[in-house]
């Protein structure tokens, strides 16, 4: 998997003058780590940069909200508890002199405490026909019948299949303005996102007829999209998964996806399966298995083998695409302008 490496911005000063001497209030980056994990502590200190003034207490903030206060310059150790994985920024208010100042924020990453399994160990069930002309963006299992976004611009497409044989049953092509993207199936409902227009659809899941557009919650890319049993999920090419209301689409909160060392970018498509989220990661030819509570990455399928087993071509792309099918029991996985398409159960 990609490797991103992140420095935490942390030798960061605020400016105060008082009875014409200028006072500077940090705080002590000597203390701070760049990466932390829940249920750590970070030790936190404010220096004085020109000994014109003493604090006698300090009050810290972890995303404006109030962490505890130290007397004087005792140092605080903050617990990081139930965070959010990613960067948080920390602050303090110096009380000196009857008077306050406020210290520039410092940043720390938060990252998962688990080292992720990787898994080699598959069994193909079994190979059918996927057409080689599409390429493949969303896939999802809907009464046993399997669905199928496609992109590129004047290309795009959705469509209705019979995963045995590769028949399509029916399809709607997309506008040429439009990239489609990700797609799920909620409620009999047909949501399809396209790539940097801003703009979804949704469709009718019997007849594939678009019932509305509409407009994402805030400027972002699409790229997967997912549901459980009560919210829809999107992807947006980042660390980001977004939770969605299904009636409004707004979002209702999101995770950042992160392994024990750095956060994972360009997740792709989505499956919701047995409780976990599964997201291809962009480029990996792999499938990374995610705690929708927190964004840990538990485990990720090295699928890599599976691009050698299709047909070679020009046109030949990545692995993506991956839909559970509950009435087998079993994953499916194809690539973009692959021919083929894999029944797999994980051993």
């Amino acid at each position: 998997m990609k490797a991103y490496n992140f420095l935490a911005a942390i030798a960061l000063a605020a400016s105060f003058t008082s009875c014409n001497k200028e006072i500077i209030f940090s705080i002590d980056p000597a203390g701070l780590k760049g990466q932390y994990r829940n249920g750590e502590s970070v030790t936190l200190n404010v220096k004085e940069e020109n000994n014109a003034a003493q604090s006698t207490s300090v009050e810290y903030f972890i995303d404006d909200k109030k962490a505890g206060t130290a007397q004087g310059t005792a140092a605080y150790s903050l617990k990081l508890d139930g965070l959010r994985l990613g960067y948080h920024n920390i602050k303090a208010v110096v009380s000196y002199d009857g008077e306050t100042a406020q210290t520039e924020e410092v940043r720390i990453e938060l990252v998962s405490p688990i080292t992720p399994k990787i898994i080699t160990d598959y069994e193909i069930i079994n190979t059918y026909p996927h057409d080689i002309t599409s390429y493949t963006q969303g896939l999802e299992f809907y009464r046993d019948t399997l669905f199928e976004g496609t992109g590129q611009y004047k290309e795009s497409k959705l469509r209705k299949t019979d995963y045995k044989t590769g028949k399509v049953y029916s399809e709607v092509a997309l506008e040429g303005k439009y990239f489609g993207e990700g797609i799920t199936i909620f409620n009999n409902k047909v949501y399809q996102l396209t790539w940097r227009e801003n703009t979804g659809f949704i469709y009718n899941a019997d007849n594939l007829k678009k019932e509305k557009d509409f407009t994402y919650f805030q400027p972002v890319q699409g790229w997967g999209l997912m549901h459980d049993d009560k919210y829809l999920y999107q992807s947006d090419g980042t660390e980001r998964i977004f939770k969605l209301d299904p009636q409004t689409l707004k979002e209702v909160d999101h995770i950042n996806v992160y392994t024990q060392t750095n956060k994972i970018e360009a997740l792709n498509e989505l499956e919701w399966i047995n409780g976990k989220i599964y997201a291809n990661v962009y480029q990996q030819d792999a499938v990374a298995i995610i705690d929708p509570a927190t964004g840990n990455i538990e485990a990720v399928i090295d699928f890599s083998a599976l691009k050698t087993k299709v047909t070679q071509h020009p046109e030949l792309d990545v692995l993506n695409g991956i839909a559970w099918n509950p009435k087998t029991n079993s994953l499916f996985v194809t690539g973009k302008n692959w021919d083929k398409m894999f029944e797999i159960r994980i051993r």
